[in-house]
């Protein structure tokens, strides 16, 4: 089993509903993997996208690790013959590769083991949650033996340039008549007079405080972080995501002493190294704390499970992991390991941001596709982006 082709193209994408706005020049390396399984006389292709945050990866794609899957000589199926292996696929990407020295390389092999494990599920004809837990030998979690839903929130509230709080309340308010019921917003882009003024209006919109996570994107310094944990502190927050630098454990520790709310992180650290560091210097809390890793910013989902293990290992538990993404691949993987939730960005990141098109919501839980693979085909206006890669 082989992959014989594959197409990379990198496509500008929006924080906002409104492309229009400045978005500060983003864009996303979209991939088609092409395999050398034919069904109804047509291969077998998988998708994928670098996630959302980072730029594309057009360069590290199409010059070093595309090239060594198409001419891998080493069998890609998996040891009975029957599915494609993604782990054996992410060995023959990495070949060659030495330690360390992360930087977004993990994107750009990220991006292709999306579109290796959607063509893998493809290949077994099943959706990709069910192909994960076949994959890992278990059953799925209880909860979806009979109801393939998973916990969500949604994820946006970028700071608008004009019109910012009226903007910021009709987003939370189109995601509240889909469903949801809780809800993340960014700070640390603007004054904390501005910021706190943007929390107090959305909470306006809500229930209660523990409906509302902020992000602040690795945005404060270290005495900026402090002063913002000991203002957020009583107001209840649901959790306060990525306070500092990612890698200053130290400011983090002090904060995670000062705040007792919940903390988030993790979301920018890409490595499996980089996780255990944050597990033994961040000062976070095992039974308290949020985990944030991005599949695919972490050399994909095969390096992904790697973390999962070992922070489960370390003694966090699998209800901790809320993976950053807000898209359908980050949904079947929460499913699958019985993750704590997932991110839904229905207004950002268009038309990568969200689940299928007919996803329904209740309660602040969306029910799975029951697509083969990833289930890009039941997203229109992203399938005509992802079909420009074939033709």
């Amino acid at each position: 089993m082989r992959i014989v082709d594959i197409r990379e193209q990198a496509i500008p994408i929006s924080r906002f509903v409104d492309p229009v706005l400045p978005s500060g020049g983003l864009t996303t390396s979209i991939v088609a993997v092409i395999t050398d399984i034919q069904r109804d006389g047509r291969p077998i292709i998988g998708y994928g996208f670098s996630s959302f945050g980072r730029y594309g990866q057009s360069g590290l794609i199409r010059e070093r690790f595309a090239p060594r899957l198409v001419a891998s000589t080493v069998d890609l199926a998996t040891p009975d013959h029957y599915h494609l292996d993604p782990r054996r696929a992410w060995t023959a990407m990495m070949q060659g590769e030495k330690p360390g020295g992360h930087g977004e390389r993990c994107v750009a092999v990220g991006t292709l083991d999306m579109a290796i494990w959607d063509a893998a599920a493809k290949i077994a004809d099943l959706p990709l949650y069910r192909f994960i837990a076949d994959r890992l030998g278990g059953d799925l979690p209880e909860q979806l033996s009979e109801k393939p839903q998973v916990p969500v929130y949604a994820s946006g509230g970028y700071l608008y340039p004009l019109g910012d709080l009226t903007r910021l309340a009709d987003e939370m308010r189109r995601s509240l008549d889909r469903g949801h019921t809780d809800f993340k917003i960014k700070i640390g882009a603007a004054s904390q007079a501005k910021d706190l003024q943007r929390i107090d209006a959305v909470l306006k919109l809500l229930p209660g405080p523990g409906h509302l996570a902020v992000d602040a994107m690795n945005s404060y310094g270290h005495e900026d972080a402090l002063r913002m944990a000991s203002v957020l502190g009583p107001v209840g927050l649901r959790w306060f995501e990525d306070p500092c630098d990612p890698l200053d454990f130290e400011t983090l520790s002090h904060i995670a002493r000062l705040y007792t709310r919940p903390i988030g992180a993790g979301e920018a650290l890409f490595s499996l190294a980089e996780a255990k560091l944050l597990h033994r210097h961040g000062g976070l809390r095992p039974e308290h704390d949020l985990l944030q890793f991005d599949p695919v910013h972490c050399y994909g989902l095969t390096h992904y499970l790697d973390i999962v293990a070992t922070m489960e290992a370390a003694g966090w538990h699998r209800s901790t992991f809320f993976p950053h993404g807000g898209h359908l691949f980050a949904m079947h993987i929460v499913a699958a390991l019985g993750l704590g939730g997932c991110e839904d960005n229905p207004c950002s990141f268009q038309p990568f941001g969200g689940f299928t098109d007919d996803t329904e919501i209740a309660i602040g839980k969306a029910r799975l596709p029951d697509l083969p693979g990833i289930g890009f085909e039941g997203r229109a206006e992203l399938m005509k982006l992802l079909r420009r890669l074939t033709g």
